[in-house]
């Protein structure tokens, strides 16, 4: 073990050059941070974000100078184990996500930093993606793809990481840098380790000299195989640069550093059908598969009577999965084209060749968009399902493993059978059919001693199993990792094992890449550093720690994610838990405060990626809450029951400060509220240039008689407070202005609630943690919208996304309640001519507006009011969080990095919420404004 003088000397050298907010060593961060999918836990000594080659290098190059082990990081998504350590852990930080699309689209080039999924979105105008296919492949990144041999339910093993790869760049652990694409590159690199590459070429020659290892490697690879090193690469290809670049794939970071590569691109097929087909047992589901291959089958998931029933309870589940016989086996089936007339044709072939096989019900394909999704959701939901309903304490584990598929109707059986033998009853079973692949989920108590040899004995059980019964891979497409290190040699015979262990040592020969991962000498390495999951908030007990949350987050590249900010309480509860002193927790609780808590958007994006439906968000108001004391509570409650003159005077404040503004220019005020707010220890919010006026009281309109159209508008108190513009915009009407002046414009007579200047929907309160003051105030909001609507006769229109949202989760079930987007869309496209601006404009959806759905209905309504829309669609959460991005500017500018450089062609932005649109003006280069500004500027009445 190194020497903690070992891990000092290394971070002081590489501080020299890596700046100092990239270098983690606090406590509690490391451990938050450092967790991964796996059901494991390592706690690093030290976390180095690196931003480029350059610092990869010198890592490895201090590292290497005092034999300190590295370990790699990209997503941390691994479900193996694979990312984690106890020494040196190096994440992508910002630098790696860039991307370039061949003139064909046949290749992509991209940085081991892109999310998978956004490569996808990139090259979808052009019918085409990557291979892989992995269930996280909207939070998984490129570097992880390619290091664990990502595949899927649509890749197989024909287009899964290892067959689509073209080139790749590499940082070796001497630091050398190799680009197999780049001729000149190459050409250097056979000079330079002329010695490494001969090498490889003489195990390709050992290998083809022993005909039945050769034909074993063949066979093995047939089926998904991730299990040690991908040994095919010495037998596919002779070139030992094309050998190197394809050994890269799924090594697992134990071998170099991926910096870069290209992939061959697939066909996104356009026109899709899908079908669950129930099977009156597993033999015949599995009689089924070779059938079906010969078949336009695109993919075909297995999944057994316990998957169905682990999500049958869910939403939106089909009603016919109650009540099915136990041995009841579904496959989902799904058919492709770019041809949509050749879909029926399909469809009918596929039902045809089934025809002789007795199911449950009769075979029924949809191309229906929604339908066939609803189908792929009960396939995506099964993992999250078993996690969901598992006991606190313990955790889920998933095992993927692959069999000849003329036998996976046996071992599936067989695999039933072991779940009865080790009482693992709420067990499920589904996977890629086509592969042999099945996927196994279990929960799993390691709190015991007597839990803990319960998994060894299954886990024996399940790999002779595999291996001695079936001649299967112990590892499909997860890779191998700790779990199934111990049991390489067992899967592949001493012959193979000694040569992975020969590639292990040519390109790390101190072995300080990963080390202990694919290859470990520990027997039992599988059942050590097991990771404990105490309880620690009822909101989020059921985290799994997939991460699959972390791209939606807007302090993912400031603070914690939601995963860790999870993680970072679970520690402070073990520490509890196990009597740790009061001075130790007030430090760890200190440590938690900023990245855990201060800087948490409290968005609850995160819900809608996370597979167990967490809202992190909730958690971190509950914490506000707790911390607030007698007095803090009394001052909100005072608020609250003083709205009125309370708003006023942040009116009248904002437009004071647009005076000064005014008068002492922008540089002035930036220098003078900066100052103001280093001498307060960053207490004082910061102004900025955005910043907005009051806007002017509204004073509704009394009697006339009843019009015909009428509706209830609310203004939020956003926008009643500052819903004037700020001194650099042109559009000089305030919001609630421009909204009276479109409605009445489609002719509708506007009706205010009574008192509105003392209403809110109690969002500013709950966002701070005051929950009874927010609660008082939606119910006060709420007497007084029915009254207005006449017990919800009348529609009622608020002009804030986010405030709308709270409003239909608090509010009377009578209210009829629109947001901007849907009240235009719903009631005003019938009753005014849209006339297209030639122009570019950018548009942000909130993050309530995503958890709403209308994310896609607010890009419609933008196309029906510019020629040209942009989406910055990785863009997610602006980060203010109401008035935090003034508390924490630092959020706003971090959930907004890259955003000037996507919208730099347009115009304007629209949005809507007003204190988001401060930050996205303020970080943008463009103004932001609501987007019922440009409904305005290009409608007119049709009667006109």
């Amino acid at each position: 073990m190194p020497s903690v003088t070992a891990y000092r000397d290394f971070r002081r050298a590489i501080s020299r050059s890596i700046a100092k907010k990239n270098i983690i060593t606090d406590p509690l961060r490391k451990v938050a941070i450092g967790v991964d999918a796996s059901f494991y836990r390592l706690i690093p000594q030290i976390i180095v974000d690196v931003e480029s080659e350059r610092e990869v290098q010198i890592v490895l190059r201090e590292a290497r100078q005092r034999r300190l082990p590295v370990t790699f990081r990209a997503a941390g998504t691994s479900l193996s184990g694979q990312s984690i350590t106890d020494s040196i852990l190096v994440r992508l930080g910002r630098g790696w996500d860039r991307c370039h699309i061949s003139g064909d689209a046949g290749r992509i080039r991209l940085q081991p930093g892109i999310i998978g999924g956004l490569a996808n979105r990139q090259l979808a105008p052009f019918d085409r993606k990557i291979g892989p296919d992995p269930a996280s492949i909207d939070t998984a990144k490129i570097g992880g793809i390619l290091a664990n041999n990502a595949s899927g339910m649509c890749c197989g093993v024909e287009q899964n990481s290892y067959q689509t790869i073209d080139s790749i760049r590499l940082i070796l652990v001497d630091g050398t840098i190799v680009d197999t694409g780049d001729a000149r590159s190459v050409a250097d690199f056979r000079l330079s380790h002329a010695g490494l590459l001969g090498q490889l070429a003489e195990l390709r020659s050992t290998i083809l000299a022993d005909q039945p290892l050769a034909e074993k490697i063949r066979r093995k690879f047939k089926i998904k195989n991730t299990t040690g090193y991908s040994l095919n690469a010495l037998v596919d290809f002779e070139d030992p640069v094309d050998i190197m670049t394809h050994l890269m794939i799924g090594s697992e970071g134990t071998l170099a550093f991926i910096a870069d590569s290209v992939f061959k691109t697939v066909v996104e097929h356009r026109y899709k059908a899908t079908a669950l087909i129930l099977f009156t047992s597993m033999e015949d589901a599995c009689r089924a598969i070779p059938i079906l291959r010969g078949q336009p089958v695109a993919a075909a998931e297995l999944m057994d009577r316990a998957s169905l029933t682990s999500v049958e309870e869910q939403p939106g589940m089909p009603p016919f999965l109650k009540g099915l016989n136990s041995a009841v086996t579904a496959l989902l089936v799904e058919t492709r084209t770019n041809e949509e007339g050749e879909l029926a044709s399909e469809v009918a072939r596929i039902s045809e060749s089934l025809a002789d096989f007795t199911t449950v019900m009769p075979i029924s394909f949809t191309s229906i968009p929604a339908e066939y999704q609803a189908l792929w959701k009960i396939r995506k939901g099964l993992f999250p399902a078993v996690g969901a309903v598992r006991q606190t304490g313990t955790t889920v584990i998933i095992e993927d493993v692959a069999f000849p598929t003329e036998r996976l109707a046996a071992a599936a059986l067989e695999l039933q059978a072991l779940f009865t033998k080790y009482r693992y009853h709420e067990a499920i079973i589904f996977g890629h059919a086509f592969e042999g692949n099945l996927h196994f989920v279990f929960t799993q108590d390691f709190s015991s001693p007597a839990e803990v040899a319960r998994y060894r004995d299954f886990m024996a059980d399940v790999v002779d199993m595999v291996v001695t019964t079936y001649d299967g891979s112990l590892k499909a497409e997860h890779g191998t990792g700790r779990n199934m290190a111990p049991f390489v040699e067992k899967e592949w015979g001493p012959t193979a094992f000694a040569l992975m262990k020969r590639i292990k040592e040519l390109f790390d020969p101190d072995n300080l890449l990963n080390p202990g991962v694919i290859l470990n000498d520990d027997a039992e390495a599988h059942i050590h550093n097991l990771k404990p999951l105490p309880a620690t908030h009822a909101i989020a007990d059921t985290c799994i720690e997939c991460g699959f949350c972390e791209p939606v987050c807007p302090s993912r590249d400031l603070s914690f994610t939601p995963r860790q900010r999870i993680a970072g309480r679970r520690e402070i509860s073990r520490r509890l838990a196990a009597g740790a002193g009061t001075a130790a927790l007030k430090r760890l609780t200190g440590s938690y405060q900023y990245p855990g808590i201060d800087t948490c958007a409290a968005d609850g994006l995160c819900a809608t990626r996370c597979p167990v439906g967490i809202d992190t968000g909730k958690m971190v108001k509950a914490l506000r809450q707790e911390a607030h004391g007698p007095l803090a509570n009394k001052i909100a409650a005072a608020v609250g029951s003083r709205f009125a003159p309370v708003s006023r005077t942040i009116s009248r404040s904002l437009d004071a400060v647009d005076l000064v503004h005014r008068y002492t220019g922008t540089p002035f005020m930036e220098r003078a509220s900066s100052l103001a707010r280093t001498a307060t220890l960053n207490r004082l919010p910061l102004w900025n240039r955005e910043m907005p006026t009051g806007a002017r009281k509204i004073s509704p309109q009394s009697g006339g008689s009843a019009q015909p159209l009428q509706v209830v508008y609310f203004p939020s108190c956003a926008s009643r407070a500052m819903g004037g513009p700020s001194r650099s915009e042109n559009e000089r009407e305030t919001l609630p202005e421009k909204t009276a002046s479109l409605l009445h414009k489609a002719g509708y007579q506007i009706l205010y609630p009574d008192d509105l200047d003392r209403l809110c929907c109690g969002q500013a309160f709950e966002s701070k943690g005051f929950a009874d003051e927010s609660d008082r105030k939606a119910k006060e909001l709420s007497t007084a919208l029915l009254a207005a609507s006449n017990d919800g006769a009348l529609p009622v229109l608020c002009d804030t996304s986010p405030c709308l949202q709270r409003m239909r989760l608090t509010l009377d079930s009578r209210l009829k309640l629109y947001e901007p987007i849907e009240f235009v869309l719903t009631f005003l496209m019938d009753r005014l001519t849209f006339k297209q601006k030639e122009t570019t404009i950018a548009i942000h959806p909130t993050c309530s507006t995503r958890k709403m759905g209308l994310e896609t209905k607010l890009l419609e309504l933008a196309r029906a009011c510019a020629t040209r829309v942009i989406w910055p669609q990785d863009i997610h959460c602006c980060g203010f969080a109401g008035d935090r991005g003034l508390s924490f500017p630092e959020l706003n500018e971090s959930a907004l990095h890259g955003l000037a450089e996507q919208v730099c062609s347009c115009e304007a932005g629209y949005s809507t919420s007003k204190t988001c649109e401060i930050g996205l003006s303020l970080h943008a280069g463009i103004p932001y404004r609501s987007i019922l500004y440009l409904v305005d500027e290009v409608s007119q009445p049709k009667w006109c």
